[in-house]
């Protein structure tokens, strides 16, 4: 496979980073600033409703500039937003560098997307997309734990300086080793919408959204939750976000084994179930560290052992425009990324950070709901082909 798919990979690398780093240094952001851990929350919301909404905008806006370039210019404009971000000293100037960084980082992973699979052979697409998205993994198990170190250490400034570093070395490999490639047409948002008027896909978007939505409301705010319930220090908060990202990968690869082996729609509801047990145990297992850990790994696995089985079940509903259902996921995603961590915001605000889980539990009983919806809604589906068919 092409060596400069692992230049892309940094690239994912370093968004996913900046995406996710805010949550593990809530405290440290709120105290500097000296506001309230609700609002300071907020800049996780904003960022994942810029990424989840402008990524789809941007490219259709870009359509026509050639990739290599498009991607030198996002990769600037992401620059600057960091930078901001270290000069920040107040909420609203960090929160106009998070929305700068959210709308150019969106737009550089569809292009390591489309670059990946641009410059591999078509046998090796598959693969060459996945290690991109690789790259977003690698962020939640190395790089929000090393943010954490260092943010502890030197301050919440300091995960910023490291994203700057290795945002200026993605530039400079971009522009060596990268290629010119052309744009292809771009499919209008509009079309992309009109496919969500099928029941079975808007419910399954809607699985992907709440699931999130569920899920964020507790892991945005998990240092917090940690230090209040269990008394760790920032050290140990850092080896727990370790452990949290080395059980989600793995989640994820035990994902899609349940999903080849026991069917996509099997896994998608157990899994959901499960989780949802998952998160409604975890604020009665803190007293005791080890039994957390164990709820929190199975926990952790399950947040990640979804995808490959939503992502299969999207494409068995829409073989023909698999490509549009990836892009809406990835928006819908970020959309529940977003709302998820507002209703943590507003938990913590009216109650306490120790009511997150519950709460987010409910949500996730809101997925299953919607889950069981648009499945059942597709075996209806089958039935009527099956009789036509007869």
């Amino acid at each position: 496979m092409n060596k400069r798919v692992y230049l892309l990979t940094i690239v994912s690398f370093v968004v996913g980073m900046v995406e996710l780093i805010i949550g593990g240094i809530l405290d440290l952001v709120a105290e500097d600033l000296q506001i309230s851990l609700g609002k300071t929350g907020l800049l996780i919301s904003v960022f994942s409703i810029v990424f989840a909404v402008m990524g789809p905008i941007l490219l259709s806006l870009t359509a026509k500039v050639e990739r290599k370039k498009l991607t030198l210019y996002s990769l600037v404009v992401f620059l600057v937003g960091n930078l901001i971000a270290v000069w920040s000293s107040t909420f609203s100037l960090l929160m106009v560098a998070r929305i700068i960084a959210a709308a150019s980082g969106s737009l550089l992973v569809v292009l390591c997307v489309t670059m990946a699979s641009n410059i591999v052979k078509k046998e090796y697409r598959a693969r060459a997309i996945g290690v991109v998205f690789m790259g977003i993994s690698a962020s939640l198990v190395l790089g929000v734990p090393i943010g954490l170190m260092l943010g502890n250490a030197f301050g919440w400034k300091a995960p910023f300086i490291l994203i700057i570093g290795l945002t200026l070395l993605s530039m400079a490999g971009v522009a060596l080793f990268m290629e010119k490639i052309q744009p292809k047409p771009a499919i209008p948002i509009l079309s992309q919408i009109k496919t969500l008027k099928d029941k079975r896909i808007l419910t399954a978007q809607l699985t992907s959204f709440l699931f999130l939505t569920g899920h964020l409301t507790l892991y945005g705010y998990l240092t917090p939750f940690l230090k209040t319930t269990l008394g760790l220090s920032g050290n140990w908060v850092s080896i727990v976000y370790l452990i949290f990202g080395v059980a989600a990968v793995a989640g994820g690869g035990l994902g899609g084994v349940a999903s080849d082996r026991f069917g996509t729609k099997s896994t998608i509801l157990t899994t959901i179930l499960v989780f949802a047990i998952a998160m409604f145990v975890i604020p009665w297992s803190t007293f005791s560290f080890p039994l957390f850990l164990i709820i929190m790994v199975l926990w952790s696995m399950l947040s990640w052992g979804i995808t490959p089985a939503q992502q299969s079940y999207l494409i068995e509903l829409a073989p023909e425009s698999s490509d549009i259902q990836q892009s809406l996921n990835n928006s819908a995603l970020h959309l529940g990324i977003a709302l998820g961590s507002s209703v943590g915001a507003f938990v913590i605000e009216k109650y306490s950070v120790e009511m997150n889980a519950t709460v987010g539990g409910m949500f996730i009983l809101f997925a299953l709901a919607t889950a069981i919806f648009s499945i059942s809604k597709n075996r209806e589906v089958l039935s009527v082909l099956k009789k036509k068919a007869s």
